[in-house]
């Protein structure tokens, strides 16, 4: 405060100080929510005994080809034409805390993890869950540092919405689905279908493993089903039969799914009507 005579004193406010404090204390507060919120959005993945008997030595799962569905076409195209079909071991499973996921209160697990019994080397993860923008990476390190980098293959099958795709083309409808690829440097390839093409960008967790697998050279393709169809649907379903046909021993799909199987999963087109009943 300044005097009348040019001096400046020093003015001491009760009030002020008073705020301050509770200001610091809010802060505090803040901070333990903040604290609690990241423990709690946390990926936790729960691994069956042989799995964990074989991290906690320090070793890392032996493994040659891993397999990510995300999305409900694409994990049910796997329940169908793959897991359906072969000798399958579930191995563990991954739980997501997050505004839209809410694993750990007991549902059922969106997010699970299976080994092939005549080659535990592969191995197929189907997720449906959300995974938000801040857990994408957390759940991609987590993931794929438990696994054994050297010869590794990973394939990524990822459900999109075709009106996400942007091109200069008109898209009729006998062309939905298509899929689009993007993969590392270190992929062998070629891949089963063309390029995404700009200014198409791959997001989520997708994009998230892609990144993953650049940065530590990992051979690794992701390829993008875009669809006119929200929810289960068989015809999106068989789109993502070239990608993993092109495996070749390594997975062995079922060329002929029972229409029960089929029934169970998700509705069947009627190439009659674009209507829904």
């Amino acid at each position: 405060m300044a005097t009348f005579f040019g001096e400046v004193l020093s003015v001491y406010s009760r009030a002020v100080e008073e705020d301050d404090e509770e200001d610091f204390d809010e802060d505090d507060e803040d901070a333990q929510i903040r604290k609690e919120l990241e423990e709690k959005r946390e990926v936790h993945l729960h691994w069956g005994p042989e799995v964990c008997d074989d991290l906690k030595s320090g070793d890392k799962l032996p493994c040659s080809l891993f397999i990510l569905a995300v999305g409900h076409n694409a994990s049910r195209f796997l329940s169908v034409y793959v897991l359906s079909s072969e000798k399958w071991d579930a191995v563990g499973r991954a739980s997501v805390w997050n505004e839209r996921s809410r694993a750990g209160r007991g549902e059922q697990s969106a997010c699970l993890f299976y080994r092939h019994r005549d080659e535990p080397s592969v191995l197929i993860c189907q997720l449906t869950c959300y995974v938000a923008e801040d857990q994408q990476f957390q759940w991609a390190e987590k993931v794929l540092d438990c696994l054994q980098h050297r010869d590794l293959d990973v394939t990524v099958l990822s459900d999109s919405s075709v009106a996400d795709y942007k091109s200069a083309d008109y898209l009729c409808g006998s062309s939905v689905p298509f899929l689009r690829s993007l993969h590392t440097g270190t992929f062998s390839g070629p891949p089963v279908c063309p390029a995404l093409e700009q200014p198409n960008i791959l997001a989520g967790l997708p994009a998230a493993v892609l990144n993953h697998c650049q940065v530590h050279r990992i051979s690794a393709v992701v390829y993008q089903c875009f669809s006119d169809v929200i929810g289960a649907d068989s015809v999106t379903m068989e789109a993502y039969n070239p990608a993993l046909a092109k495996l070749g021993k390594s997975i062995k799909l079922d060329p002929c799914p029972s229409s029960d199987a089929l029934r169970k999963i998700g509705r069947t087109r009627d190439p009659q009507s674009n209507l829904y009943i």
